[in-house]
């Protein structure tokens, strides 16, 4: 299962159905009591056959872009699950293992990085996977014709990538394929080494392959909306597509040429359920395998034949604050200086006016909890446990606020310049809470004479709130939005100047230097990486462009006639193959 940073809805309110890439944890803030949770269901001897059915829990239809190279959301990436295999397995610390399809090898004084292929991978039509197609997915993501935010500025570490995206090349000059395009090893040149790159989901090393022979009569700018990624996708995983509903289910039956032989259900099958319904399904066992929305816990903690599986998920909701815009014909994030939000006093004092903990103690029985930093606490010595979270201090806020000019004039502050402040804010809609919990920030900052209003007047279906953050519609000031993160904790591909995924559209020169050093050959020294890390976050948290909102733990129900479902780190690379029925 791919690690690469995905949009995420506000699902971190409420639990996630099967994300298998984050590692375990304990919120202090938890009122709950998660030592009962497990990491794995009871192992036991499984039997060959049934259809497993999955639920994913979300309000929106899933986009249905079955690419790893064209996909942003989670809810894509969950669907294509099944079928979708990274070429490199990896240990419960993340770093790379010779057990998967490819192994991988780096040399530091050469710079590069050499994949070799197994032989008897194949993609579910037969055709063995080869260097090709691992060429085909860097193509993928350079080309400019895909418009795939997947193009970062790590990526463009390997040489050439650059040359050929700015269409001043027409092959990578980084890539080698010493046994042709049919053969099995390729050698990844770059330009510089990064201490990120050993570990899996570093950004730097792609990680998937793509069928070269099954797409390449598909024009690039047509590829998205092809029936090829859309309809038909092709893999190399332990099952296959066999049929896909748009936008609300996908049948999967086994792949026949899995290198690793037979997987053990006969079909599975993954449909969309709305949140408000989760519930009721889980404890009238109507999926096999369904999140647990956390503010439902209580109502459903005593089901029975189920076991739950509870781990606190690799990734955070935050609020970000839009000061500027993307520009495609430069390729980098754009800061506008005199953006209505690009006031430091009127951030903090949005942020001091947020009663975050409280809420998410009612709302979610303590099962999400308030975070301080962009780096959660999972990546260990790189988090920095010295930032404090923002609380609610309405005196504070009012100071910020009065000291920076933003002087009340009747019910609602105004700007320094005299004229009327309304913010738009940008939220998805999701569980039954999520209205309620919207509502309660809106309250608290209408407390501050801020004129805080929601954009287009209503929560946002997660398709249509992506659509406007990702290309900076002027209708939204700030947004409150989630990431599932890469397992490697380097925030570059989220927060530089040249990250499509950076949406704030912030650009500082500190920002820049910060990032640069945790990437740096210097960064090699752990010791060094960690302080810069530590540095970066403390900066994060003062500049506060983005807002750390909160974590959770996700919980999942799995039927307890199923054994092989484990969220441990390094079994997730072999979920879709040990997970079966038991005898």
């Amino acid at each position: 299962m791919k690690k690469f940073r995905l949009l995420s809805s506000l699902a971190l309110l409420s639990g996630v159905a099967l994300t298998m890439t984050a590692c375990g944890g304990k919120s202090d803030n938890a009122n709950v009591s998660t030592k009962a949770f497990k990491s794995a269901v009871p192992k036991k001897e499984v039997k060959k056959g049934g259809t497993l059915r999955q639920a994913l829990t979300t309000n929106t239809p899933f986009t249905g872009v079955f690419s790893n190279e064209l996909a942003d959301t989670q809810d894509d990436s969950d669907v294509m699950s099944p079928a979708n295999e990274s070429l490199f397995y990896f240990d419960d610390s993340y770093g790379y293992n010779d057990e998967g399809p490819a192994t991988i090898k780096m040399d530091v004084k050469k710079k590069t990085v050499t994949v070799k292929i197994k032989k008897g991978v194949k993609w579910s039509d037969g055709k063995q996977v080869c260097a090709k197609d691992y060429e085909y997915a860097y193509e993928i993501i350079a080309n400019k014709d895909t418009q795939t935010s997947r193009y970062t500025e790590s990526l463009q570490a390997l040489k050439g990538l650059t040359e050929y995206h700015d269409g001043k090349a027409k092959t990578i000059s980084g890539i080698e394929m010493p046994d042709g395009e049919k053969g099995l090893t390729v050698v990844l040149h770059y330009k510089e080494m990064k201490p990120g790159m050993r570990q899996s989901g570093n950004g730097f090393i792609w990680e998937c392959a793509v069928p070269y022979h099954y797409l390449k009569d598909v024009p690039f700018k047509k590829l998205k909306e092809s029936d090829k990624v859309r309809k038909n996708p092709l893999f190399f995983g332990p099952y296959k597509f066999s049929k896909i509903v748009r936008g609300q289910s996908a049948t999967f039956v086994r792949n026949p040429y899995y290198w690793r032989g037979k997987p053990n259900f006969d079909k599975v099958v993954i449909q969309v359920l709305n949140p408000n319904n989760s519930s009721q399904a889980l404890k009238s066992h109507k999926f096999d395998i369904i999140g647990v929305r956390n503010s439902q816990w209580k109502e459903v903690k005593n089901t029975k034949g189920v076991n739950f599986v509870g781990k606190v998920g690799l990734g955070y909701s935050y609020v970000g604050f839009k000061v500027g815009k993307w520009s495609a014909k430069k390729g980098k994030n754009v800061m506008n200086p005199k953006a209505k939000m690009n006031n430091k006093a009127l951030r903090q004092a949005i942020a001091y006016g947020m009663n975050i903990a409280p809420v998410y103690k009612r709302y979610t029985n303590g099962l999400t909890f308030q975070i301080p930093t962009l780096i959660p606490k999972q990546f260990g010595a790189f988090y920095n446990g010295s930032v404090k979270p923002y609380t609610q201090d309405f005196k504070k806020a009012n100071k910020l606020l009065d000291d920076a000019g933003y002087k009340k004039k009747g019910k609602w502050r105004v700007q320094p310049n005299g004229k009327p402040l309304v913010i738009h804010f940008a939220a998805m809609s999701g569980s039954a809470i999520q209205e309620p919990i919207i509502q309660n920030y809106l309250k608290q900052w209408h407390k501050l004479g801020l004129n805080v209003k929601l954009a287009g007047g209503r929560l946002m279906e997660m398709n249509s709130f992506y659509d406007k953050v990702m290309h900076d519609d002027p209708s939204v000031d700030m947004f409150m939005a989630a990431w599932g993160l890469s397992s490697e904790p380097s925030p570059n591909d989220l927060y530089n100047e040249k990250a499509p995924y950076n949406f704030t559209r912030f650009v500082t020169k500190k920002n820049s230097e910060l990032l640069k050093a945790i990437d740096s050959t210097k960064a090699f020294n752990k010791k060094y990486r960690i302080a810069k890390f530590h540095e970066w976050q403390k900066y994060m948290a003062d500049e506060l462009y983005v807002l750390p909102v909160a974590n959770n733990w996700s919980i999942t129900a799995v039927n307890s006639k199923i054994s092989g479902y484990d969220a441990s780190p390094s079994a997730s690379c072999k979920f879709w193959m040990n997970c079966g029925f038991i005898k």
